[in-house]
């Protein structure tokens, strides 16, 4: 696909800070022209952050440590974290914290925060979105089977909303683009102060 100019009007060249699939096919469908790099392994959640902050420092963390080797760069970095009354969901570390996250999410609903960063050499934006995420009631059946897919183990709160378990999901309040890892429209405006 061209770039269409939409996103990024800018000179620089673009860089995605991230390995997640997700967040490159929701790049690449905003029909962007960008380089991925892969920040590394995901730090340790800053302190006592609340998840606004939390995940708009992450994010900020994983674009400044591209930004520092792409000098001239546009580098975006994105964080995502689950927050089910107060707790935050992280990725889980095998199969049985999977099934545990899922759950405790299922019949409820949680918050997806998601933190983007754009730096390009001492400049930078962040910002935070927030949806609210409706889970239907799930059988054992669907949990197990769901956490055999091995689908949930490199997300957030041990779900894709894009994947398998979309069809778990009744509702959302919000932007979708938030739960699957990049918001989209938060991008755009941060994306404009750059050009």
């Amino acid at each position: 696909m061209r770039d269409a100019g939409l996103l990024w009007r800018g000179k620089s060249p673009l860089v995605l800070a991230s390995a997640s699939p997700r967040r490159v096919a929701l790049l690449r469908q905003a029909g962007a022209v960008f380089t991925v790099v892969d920040p590394g392994p995901d730090r340790a959640w800053p302190g006592r952050a609340e998840p606004r902050h939390g995940v708009r420092a992450l994010a900020l963390e994983k674009a400044r440590r591209i930004a520092a080797r792409r000098r001239g760069a546009v580098v975006i970095g994105a964080d995502t974290v689950v927050v089910l009354r107060g707790r935050r969901l992280g990725k889980p570390a095998n199969g049985t914290e999977a099934r545990a996250m899922i759950e405790r999410l299922h019949g409820r609903r949680h918050e997806v925060w998601t933190g983007v960063a754009v730096v390009r050499d001492d400049e930078q934006r962040t910002g935070a979105e927030c949806t609210v995420v409706h889970v239907a009631r799930l059988t054992e059946a669907d949990i197990s089977a769901y956490v055999r897919s091995g689908e949930s183990l490199d997300k957030a709160g041990a779900y894709g909303i894009q994947g398998l378990a979309g069809q778990f999901v009744k509702r959302i309040e919000g932007d979708y683009t938030t739960v699957v890892g990049l918001p989209l429209a938060r991008l755009k405006l941060l994306l404009a102060e750059f050009e």
